[in-house]
């Protein structure tokens, strides 16, 4: 008579505290694991989300990086604050400085500092501190007037001779190399000799018209990366026509050198505009600029050196600023340097 096989025991042991329990095909069931998969839900049931979905862990793009590293960098925190009180002063200069700059005591000329006057009088016996505080809004309003005209049609002219490429390419890289042959201070001598306006709208265009050929360089070489990637052909293949492609899908993402090398390039303006003015061409008087007190401070540098250390230390302060906000700038949009 052949043996009957035995009847699987009810429950056995298996491990600390956990139990096998017999199923109706011949095999076991982890109650512990099958209580615990019940009674302790996952988050993705919990929260109705997938794993790994919420805004946590949502990516940022890249202006929101690179704002994210801005906040953290010392440098670009000390030049934003230089630039920032440059900009006050510059709308409101009587919030530091209550005198009027073009009033002027012969009597006190080449006077060093006195009660009411902490940086002395010039060779006309002007205030220095308030000219020096007036000659802040000249400067950063050609400085700035100066790089939104650059980049603007630097940006229009380079980024569609990148798009469209052919002849018009062709015609507008061999322009610039024609602007890029001229001195920027030789050319600022001839063409700005002929004005005779004192105000600073000559003085702007003849930077934008010397200046937007580098912009436009700039601008042609990102468009031209930029079209290349896939979401762009894509666009293309989709029917999108020519102007949404470089509004949606190529100018943002090349506009990011662009803006570094025009914040690099306003304070190289503002120097250039200061240069001009030292050289008699650039703004001319009653205008009160930096540049022009710093020429007139350079014939008594022995004598009273004050006249010419405040506007030029003030110059130099703020060109720093906007190189030193400049290179912040392309640390944090540049992920080659991430």
């Amino acid at each position: 008579m052949p043996e009957l096989p035995e009847p699987p025991e009810p429950l056995e042991s298996y491990g600390e505290g956990r139990a096998i329990a017999p199923t109706g095909a011949g095999g076991a069931s982890d109650l512990a694991t099958a209580e615990g998969e019940t009674l302790e839900p996952t988050p993705a049931a919990t929260t109705n989300e997938p794993v790994g979905s919420g805004p946590e862990r949502k990516a940022r793009s890249l202006w929101s990086d690179a704002w994210h590293d801005l906040r953290r960098n010392p440098v670009f925190i000390v030049s934003g604050l230089v630039i920032l009180f440059l900009v006050v002063i510059s709308i409101w200069p009587s919030l530091i400085a209550s005198g009027d700059p073009l009033d002027c005591d012969l009597s006190k000329a080449q006077e060093g500092s006195q009660p009411g006057h902490p940086f002395g009088f010039n060779g006309q016996g002007c205030d220095v501190y308030t000219r020096t505080v007036y000659g802040a809004r000249t400067s950063v309003t050609v400085g700035v007037l100066a790089t939104l005209g650059v980049a603007v049609l630097g940006s229009i002219l380079g980024g569609l001779a990148g798009f469209f490429g052919g002849g018009w390419d062709g015609v507008l890289s061999r322009i610039t190399d024609v602007f890029f042959a001229i001195p920027v201070v030789l050319g600022g001598l001839v063409l700005l000799s002929v004005v005779t306006s004192a105000t600073v709208w000559p003085v702007i265009g003849f930077m934008v018209l010397l200046g937007w050929p580098q912009l436009s360089r700039i601008a042609r070489g990102s468009v031209i990366t930029a079209k290349q990637n896939d979401y762009v052909q894509a666009a293309r293949a989709l029917g999108a026509s020519n102007s949404r492609m470089l509004l949606r899908h190529i100018a943002p993402n090349a506009i990011a050198p662009v803006i570094v090398v025009a914040t690099i390039a306003l304070g190289t303006y503002i120097a250039l505009e200061a240069t001009l003015s030292y050289l008699g061409v650039g703004l001319k008087p009653p205008t009160v600029s930096w540049g022009i007190d710093i020429s007139s401070a350079s014939q008594y540098i022995r004598n009273a050196p004050h006249m010419l250390l405040w506007p030029a230390g003030a110059l130099a302060i703020t060109v720093l600023a906007f190189i030193m906000l400049g290179d912040a700038v392309r640390d944090a949009l540049d992920p080659k340097l991430r």
